[in-house]
């Protein structure tokens, strides 16, 4: 699909995130005003739900869009999201007749806050990256044992804390927790030395269910994707993790990116998950081509200094899709809501540039990673870490808008009482 033109110009930059081909969703706030829901057009954000106050925007079944998230026109199902795109399309086009009632809508993205975009209901995380769970693997139990018996078989996960999930820029504070002692003595508690982050992309369902779906139901279910960091706290896993797997170390934050690409403007870019190296079960057969040809990387930033990008690698690499990973996570007939967010598990590439956690890149902190100025074995205090995606297409490019978080020190005394 070539680049549709707009009568903003700046959506026609081919290196501009936000073309008429995106429309990202997400939720705005000018200085003074109420959060509100806006779609991204080149350097602007156009304000839908003054659009559908105005009777310029009818959607069916509506109105959608008079609240501050997504939520409720994600439930509405494809027929809305696709009227939703379609309307906008339209008005935004080169030549639209609509193009003077609209432009009192756009807001400069520069002047405008920006907030979560929909309202977290759950959040699950995977495992599903082949090349990190075997580079995972090979730091703790050799290269011969690198993947768990079941990996080849089934979408590893857990169920993570909605409630700690955060829109981009929100600081991150380094996590206190209990750790492993030396030897046989008793474990500490302290804040965490090895906090890290994990390049991930996260699904955002928007139809709910009630009970098993299969793979291309799964696909139809989800509404769009964002980026995601993990934040990981290794140290305090690495003592918490056995026999029941993450639980404190992850639940400090998970940041995700403030605008949701919905899944029809990522079409185009539609690629197959690998070669199965054992079959997988009927149920988690695809109909088609189930992952995403995105290009991922990482940049950390010490306070005051310059970004170094530290990885770059391909949602194309995941070993499960996020359509599988739905419909497994519906064979016990676990209801799913709208608004549901599933991580992709930490996204890695073949080489060690590659790498999407700093576990990885610094080989368990063997080999660290230079920076400029100086090197990194896992985060330190006020670093900022920057995700950033795109998908290339024919003159026009599909970006997320920065997922970013700084770290801040941890708390002095977290049980102090005065």
């Amino acid at each position: 699909m070539p680049l549709i033109r707009s009568w903003l110009a700046s959506a026609n930059a081919p290196d501009c995130p936000f073309p008429l081909n995106n429309l990202p969703c997400g939720v705005f706030s000018r200085k003074g005003e109420e959060p509100r829901c806006g779609v991204a057009i080149g350097d602007r954000v156009l304000d839908v739900a003054g659009l559908e106050e105005a009777g310029l925007l009818h959607l069916p079944g509506g109105p959608w869009l008079d609240v501050p998230f997504w939520n409720d026109l994600m439930e509405a199902g494809p027929e809305v999201w696709a009227a939703l795109r379609a309307r906008l399309t339209a008005v935004l086009s080169d030549g639209a007749a609509e193009r003077e009632a609209v432009q009192p809508f756009l807001h400069p993205l520069a002047d405008v806050t920006l907030h979560m975009p929909f309202l977290v209901s759950e959040y699950t995380d995977f495992y599903a990256g082949r090349y990190h769970a075997f580079n995972v693997g090979s730091m703790f139990r050799g290269p011969e044992n690198a993947l768990p018996p079941n990996w080849l078989h089934i979408p590893i996960g857990y169920n993570g804390r909605a409630s700690s999930v955060v829109v981009s820029g929100t600081p991150v504070r380094r996590p206190w927790g209990q750790v492993k002692g030396p030897d046989h003595a008793m474990p500490a508690f302290q804040p965490s030395r090895r906090f890290d982050f994990e390049l991930e992309l996260g699904a955002v369902v928007g139809l709910p269910s009630s009970g098993p779906v299969t793979v291309a139901e799964a696909d139809a279910m989800i509404f769009g994707y964002v980026l995601l960091n993990d934040w990981s706290a290794r140290d305090i896993q690495a003592w918490e993790y056995q026999p029941l797997g993450p639980f404190q170390a992850k639940a400090t934050a998970t940041t995700i990116s403030p605008w949701v690409v919905m899944k029809a403007a990522l079409e185009p870019f539609r690629v197959p998950t690998p070669p199965r190296e054992v079959p997988l079960l009927p149920y988690l057969a695809e109909p088609g081509p189930m992952l995403y040809d995105i290009a991922l990387e990482v940049a950390l930033a010490p306070e005051g200094g310059p970004e170094t990008v530290i990885s770059r690698t391909n949602y194309r690499e995941m070993y499960y899709s996020a359509a599988q990973q739905l419909a497994h996570h519906t064979t016990s007939g676990c209801p799913m809501n709208a608004g549901d967010l599933l991580g992709s598990g930490t996204i890695s590439g073949p080489t060690p540039d590659s790498r999407g956690s700093l576990l990885e890149l610094s080989w368990g902190g063997k080999e660290p990673v230079a920076i400029a100025g100086g090197s990194r074995s896992f985060i330190e205090d006020n670093d900022t870490l920057t995700l950033r995606g795109q998908a290339r297409g024919d003159g026009y490019t599909i970006g997320f808008g920065d997922c970013t978080g700084k770290v801040l020190a941890a708390l002095a005394e977290p049980y102090a009482r005065s």
